[in-house]
């Protein structure tokens, strides 16, 4: 798949989300959630509040329960599908995975004690596993830890993936600061992780820009370069926070700003939108390097990452209500455009490809942008289409009236940000975890981000 043959957000979507190894290829949509769950049984009636904890503590189940037995790792989604097995583990998911732990920790929903363990099986088993330079593939086998291809020539180190989970692995650092075995060792062993990861090794010899992949096997042959406003800002930030192998603010301002789909600065539905594609691409960007990375109040020389976020997220909502193509079902309580599995398949949507499909993950972890818009999404999901897409693991990963279609399956990338969002929306509690990484907050001033308390 060549990047020219699609638009570049499909196209970032679709090479991120698991989609490569058979697009085409029918997915066997095999549920593994129990037989004897009914969600008719669902609790009714719940408040506003009851309703958020009982979302996140459901979702939180996908983790918890169906996480991979061997390594704890999060299992890329619960359903076989694209003939890779069962022991797939995700590299980003499971960082989306780890902060769902901490949020399970503070909410008392598991035993502190026990997600720590948990955390540390996690962290031993990734020293072990196969990595590259010290950057994880995407895939990982559960049981073995040895590397499984993404794609052909995918076989190596994933540095946006590896970004996504050492997001999730400092927040832990900085949440389990207690003086028992299990947290000191834990703390140790995500330091030792996180200062081995090479992420100048991707500047590719020193270039002013980073590259995505590198492979012992094919090298750079996957030649993809993180420019352009999408969801690998947590990359750039991770990047020049490391104290080993940290880059310099040149490959931020001369590679990743310095792109045709970067700035942007359009208005659309009477917003404006900073950085990006037009209408904003698929929600994911808005979400996944802000799990940890709080947009409030961080400006730089190029945008207002709340502001960004927020209209970005409205955007998406307005056309959901607009709805131009006329999609059942699409209003003010039911919206949400982004990469998910479909009806035929799986796809990158937004207001640019559009099918039909709502992903409940779009609407929800952007609650803290939208959070009347939210409620009213989650109460529609849970209250009238609940018989259809409540599960024992949360909301299914989306569902489409207009083919009269809902998903049985689950992805790790998807269930993890809903449980992290919602909970920033409630506590702010991993922003405030992750932007207290001194780390990060040496990063972030290197690459001349403004924060709030900083000048």
């Amino acid at each position: 798949m060549k990047r020219s043959a699609l638009t570049l957000p499909i196209f970032l979507g679709l090479f991120m989300l698991a989609c490569i190894p058979g697009l085409a290829q029918k997915k066997k949509n095999v549920s593994v959630t129990s037989p004897t769950f009914n969600p008719a049984d669902r609790p009714k009636n719940l408040s506003d509040t009851a309703l958020l904890e009982l979302v996140q503590k459901q979702t939180f189940r996908y983790f918890w329960e169906f996480g991979h037995p061997v390594s704890g790792m999060a299992r890329e989604r619960s359903n076989e599908a694209y003939d890779y097995g069962n022991e797939v583990v995700t590299t980003g998911g499971t960082g989306f995975g780890v902060m769902a732990m901490i949020v399970a920790a503070e909410r008392k929903w598991q035993p502190r004690d026990s997600v720590a363990e948990r955390l540390l099986k996690m962290v031993k088993f990734l020293a072990k596993a196969d990595h590259y330079h010290g950057v994880f593939p995407h895939w990982l086998n559960g049981a073995t830890g040895k590397t499984i291809p993404f794609s052909r020539k995918d076989d190596g180190g994933d540095l946006v993936e590896t970004s996504f989970l050492f997001q999730g692995l400092l927040c832990a650092r900085q949440y389990f600061n207690g003086d028992t075995e299990t947290e000191r060792q834990l703390r140790n062993r995500i330091n030792w992780l996180w200062n081995d990861v090479e992420w100048d090794w991707h500047t590719r010899d020193g270039q002013n820009v980073l590259y995505w992949h590198w492979s012992p096997n094919n090298g750079w042959s996957m030649d993809f370069e993180l420019r352009g406003y999408n969801e690998a800002l947590i990359t750039y930030v991770l990047a020049a926070s490391s104290p080993r192998y940290g880059i310099s603010a040149a490959p931020y301002h001369k590679g990743w700003a310095m792109s045709n789909h970067f700035k942007n600065g359009k208005e659309f539905y009477d917003l404006i939108l900073p950085l990006g594609f037009d209408y904003g691409g698929p929600l994911f960007f808005a979400h996944y390097s802000f799990v940890g990375l709080n947009p409030k109040g961080l400006k730089d020389r190029y945008a207002d990452y709340w502001e960004q976020n927020v209209n970005h997220s409205l955007i998406n909502y307005r056309y959901c209500v607009d709805n131009p193509k006329k999609f059942k079902g699409y209003g003010e309580d039911c919206w949400g455009l982004t990469a998910s599995d479909t009806y035929n398949g799986y796809n990158a949507h937004s207001p640019t490809n559009d099918f039909g499909t709502i992903t409940p993950t779009a609407a929800l972890s952007s609650f803290p942008y939208t959070p009347q818009q939210s409620m009213k999404a989650v109460r529609h999901f849970y209250d009238d289409l609940g018989d259809k897409i409540w599960s024992e693991y949360g909301f299914v990963d989306a569902f489409n009236e207009s083919q009269n279609w809902y998903a049985k399956s689950h992805l790790a990338i998807d269930q993890g940000p809903i449980i992290v969002m919602i909970e920033n929306y409630r506590t702010g509690l991993l922003w405030n975890l992750f932007m207290s990484v001194p780390e990060v907050q040496m990063g972030l001033k290197k690459l001349d981000f403004q924060t709030p308390g900083t000048k």
